[in-house]
C-alpha cells in the first residue's frame, strides 16, 4: 500500500484522503479574504479537521488564472504566523501551497510537513534543494506558465503525454537535489492552463499517471471548469460537480483530494472507495 512521506510524518494512502484549503489571500476566486485574520484562518483549519480532513494546504498568494504575483515579503507575512498557530493547535499535518523556495523554507521551519509548488519546480530553481535539506514532502502540479497568462494557450498536441513528461521530469529535478521518492506525490494540474475539453480529457484519462508510480493528488474543488460545465458562475455553488469529480478521481485510483468543502468530499470519495477500493486493479 503507497504511503506519502512528510518532514517528520507519514501519511497513509489506504484509503481517500481529504486536503483542506486554507487560503490566506485577500483574492483567491472563491474564498478570497476571509481567513486572511489568523484567528479566522484557525477557526476554519479546526472545522475542517472536525469535517475529516487528512491535512490542511495554507496558500498566501491566489493561483487563479490572471492572478498577479506577490512578494515574498508578503507572502510570509501571510502563511508564517497562520502555520505557527496551527502546527500549535490541530494535530493534522500543514502543507505549505508555494512556488517560492523562501516562503517554503520558513514554512517548513515553521512546523509545515509539506510543500505544494504548483510550478512542479520549475518557478524557484532553489525550491528542489530547499525541498530535500527540508525533508519535507512535495506535491508537484503540472501547470504551463504563471498564473497571469496561463490560460493563453491551452492548446497541445498530446495533453496526458505531455503532462506526463512535466511531471516526470519534476520528479527527476527532485531527487537529483536529493528529495526522496517516497516523499513526492503528483498532480495533473486541472484548470491550469487546460481548457474546458482538456480539464475533461484528464479526468477521463486519470488512470494513465499511475504508470508514474507516485501517488496522485487531485484539485478540482469549485473550478471555473465545473462553472462553465454546470453554468454555475458562483464558485460556492459549484460542490455537486466537485463532488462527482472526487468520485471518478477514487474509481481512478487517486489517493489525494485538494477541496473547499471537506465533509461533502470525504463522504463522496469514502462512498466511492467502498465501490472502487484501492486494492482492486487499477
Amino acid at each position: 500500500m503507497q504511503f506519502l512521506a512528510g518532514r517528520s510524518c507519514r501519511l497513509e494512502l489506504d484509503r481517500p484522503r481529504i486536503m483542506g484549503i486554507l487560503n490566506v489571500t485577500p483574492d483567491s476566486f472563491s474564498d478570497g479574504g476571509r481567513f486572511l485574520d489568523p484567528g479566522a484562518a484557525l477557526t476554519q483549519a479546526r472545522a475542517m479537521v472536525a469535517e475529516g480532513a487528512d491535512l490542511i494546504d495554507v496558500g498566501g498568494e491566489s493561483t487563479r488564472p490572471g492572478a498577479p504575483c506577490v512578494s515574498s515579503e508578503e507572502e510570509l507575512a501571510r502563511v508564517v504566523p497562520v502555520i505557527e498557530r496551527l502546527v500549535r493547535e490541530i494535530e493534522v499535518p500543514i502543507s505549505i501551497d508555494t512556488t517560492k523556495a523562501a516562503v517554503a523554507r520558513a514554512a517548513v521551519a515553521a512546523g509545515a510537513e509539506f510543500i505544494n509548488d504548483v510550478s512542479g519546480l520549475r518557478f524557484d530553481p532553489e525550491m528542489a534543494r530547499v525541498a530535500a535539506e527540508s525533508g519535507a514532502g512535495l506535491f508537484l502540479m503540472h501547470t504551463r506558465g504563471r498564473p497571469e497568462r496561463m490560460q493563453e494557450d491551452t492548446r497541445y498536441q498530446d495533453l496526458i503525454s505531455e503532462i506526463s513528461a512535466y511531471l516526470r521530469e519534476g520528479m527527476d529535478l527532485a531527487k537529483a537535489a536529493g528529495v526522496a521518492e517516497s516523499r513526492i506525490a503528483l498532480d495533473p494540474g486541472i484548470g491550469f492552463g487546460k481548457s474546458l475539453a482538456g480539464n475533461l480529457e484528464i479526468l477521463r484519462r486519470l488512470r494513465e499517471f499511475h504508470r508514474l508510480g507516485r501517488p496522485l493528488l487531485l484539485g478540482t474543488s469549485r473550478k471555473s471548469f465545473l462553472g462553465a460545465l454546470l453554468h454555475q458562475p458562483d464558485p460556492r455553488a459549484r460542490l455537486h460537480g466537485t463532488l462527482a469529480t472526487v468520485a471518478l478521481g477514487v474509481a481512478a485510483g487517486v489517493t489525494i483530494f485538494r477541496v473547499h468543502d471537506v465533509g461533502p468530499a470525504r463522504e463522496a470519495a469514502l462512498t466511492a472507495f467502498a465501490v472502487h477500493p484501492y486494492s482492486s486493479p487499477q
